[in-house]
């Protein structure tokens, strides 16, 4: 925990409402998301219970599962959820844009806009994704065969929750993270999972401190859990009595029709709390304005939904099990890239961001008063403008000279220290030797220069473009870190060995 949201938790305690700690939103936001808010069976591996799934707060369709244990009933589920999901996915596969790649020689198409999938919170981003896992690999014949849907279902499942890993995306949310990442509540990060709570620390009913809210958030028989799980209270009075009268009157049909009704309508009271919650989370989201780099984040969203569809209709087979060495790795290195991109770009789009960097020494603001915007350096082979700027700052210079500094509001611009200097009054003058972003003659287009008078933030964070690392290809991978041993059987694209499904 950073030093700025420590003391926000400590503000929004004492004042009894959650603090801001972002002045834009970090992710977007699609006018139609698909909301989903799902329940699993306690003491089972990842059984479905029931679901509450749609696009808009009035579109709210229930799924329940009677009998969790059932296998038959499990993949019906699927399919139900399958008849929500897929048309909905569908529903972006329509207009494309162009985009340029390798600088401009060649062009490729992406869908202009992609789907959002929401849910409560972590836990149901890994149902999501053993969902996916356990029904991706299904046959649609021979024993036990399954919906023509429910595979692709966990085709789609399993890449937003894989997409859910990567930094930065807004595929698939979860709505504490959402919540959390805007604003600091006065209780801990584990009670913040709970979504009825946090929603009680950031809008408090009227005549309620944020305490308060979420203390009664916690009676579950007022805001039920935001699920999977699901309370154990509710599970031994409510729920198992329904259940067991549905397994009861499997013999009567008009019984049976009740006992579903009844068990129908105890789960949607335990969905509904939630499904309102989710909505009225997404209004808060709404009202921040979105950041400067969200859209190019959301670009890669589309791109990878682009990619990905045009894989299955390609033919292309489901996700394997697991990632081979070299997949693994390149997956991480992945990760790890977009990781350090996101943390800059939150940073360049938000001053509440950037300022826990400027306490950790990684950023300093100040104010330029001298400016030399046409000097000439031609100690080299040949001339080259390189202006310099003096900036004045009361914060602490911790940088050392010859660093490369970088501003949000010239991000193409790098500033090389040439002197930090201790001035009165506890100030530190800064001389900055500047190249880039000013085109390529000798004379500085106007605006690239900064003036005397403005007042800048630099910082050794840098948003430019991180080349990949370089893997070796699956063949060459000795079988000792996964790669195929002589002999073996074909393997797929990513290295990993063809599997017999089941």
């Amino acid at each position: 925990m950073s030093t700025l949201r420590a003391l926000a938790k400590a503000q929004a305690l004492a004042a009894g409402v959650a603090q801001p700690v972002a002045t834009v939103r970090h992710l977007h936001l699609s006018p139609r998301p698909l909301v989903l808010v799902p329940l699993a069976m306690a003491g089972e591996a990842n059984a479905p219970l029931a679901m509450l799934v749609g696009a808009a707060p009035d579109e709210a369709r229930l799924l329940i599962v009677p009998q969790p244990r059932n296998r038959d009933q499990r993949f019906a589920f699927a399919a139900e959820l399958a008849a929500v999901l897929l048309p909905y996915l569908d529903g972006h596969r329509g207009a494309t844009e162009a985009v340029a790649v390798d600088r401009g020689r060649d062009v490729r198409h992406r869908y202009v806009d992609a789907p959002q999938l929401l849910v409560p919170n972590p836990a149901g981003i890994t149902f999501l994704r053993l969902l996916g896992r356990s029904t991706r690999f299904r046959r649609t014949d021979g024993d036990h065969p399954v919906h023509p849907s429910v595979p692709l279902l966990g085709r789609w499942l399993t890449f937003f929750a894989e997409r859910a890993e990567h930094p930065g995306s807004s595929a698939l949310v979860a709505m504490t993270d959402a919540l959390t990442l805007h604003w600091a509540t006065g209780q801990s990060a584990v009670e913040d999972l709970h979504l009825p709570a946090l929603l009680g620390w950031i809008d408090p009913p009227p005549g309620l401190t944020g305490a308060e809210a979420a203390a009664r958030a916690e009676d579950p028989a007022r805001c039920p859990p935001a699920g999977p799980a699901t309370d154990p209270e509710f599970d031994n009075r409510l729920l198992a009595p329904a259940i067991a009268a549905y397994a009861a009157a499997e013999a009567d049909p008009v019984a049976r029709a009740a006992a579903y009704a009844e068990l129908e309508r105890l789960l949607r009271d335990q969905l509904a709390p939630t499904w309102e919650l989710m909505w009225r989370g997404v209004g808060l989201l709404r009202a921040l304005p979105p950041g400067a780099r969200v859209e190019g984040r959301w670009a890669g969203d589309r791109d990878a939904f682009t990619g990905y569809t045009e894989h299955l209709d390609a033919g292309g087979g489901p996700q394997p099990r697991r990632d081979g060495a070299v997949a693994a790795a390149a997956r991480l290195h992945r990760l790890e890239r977009a990781l350090t991109s996101y943390a800059v770009q939150r940073a360049y789009d938000d001053p509440l961001v950037m300022a826990e960097h400027r306490l950790a020494g990684e950023a300093f603001v100040g104010e330029v008063t001298l400016a030399d915007p046409k000097r000439v350096d031609d100690s080299g082979k040949r001339p080259v403008l390189r202006p310099r700027i003096q900036l004045v700052t009361t914060e602490p210079v911790l940088v050392p000279v010859g660093a490369v500094l970088y501003s949000p509001a010239r991000p193409a611009q790098k500033a090389r220290v040439v002197f930090v200097t201790p001035a009165a009054d506890g100030k530190t003058e800064v001389v900055l030797e500047l190249s880039g972003g000013m085109g390529r003659g000798l004379t500085a287009p106007p605006g690239s220069v900064p003036e005397v008078g403005e007042r800048l933030c630099y910082t050794t964070l840098s948003d430019a473009y991180l080349p990949a690392g370089a893997f070796p290809a699956a063949e060459e991978t000795p079988w000792t870190h996964g790669g195929p041993p002589a002999g073996s059987a074909t393997a797929t694209a990513d290295g990993d060995p063809v599997e017999e499904w089941a």
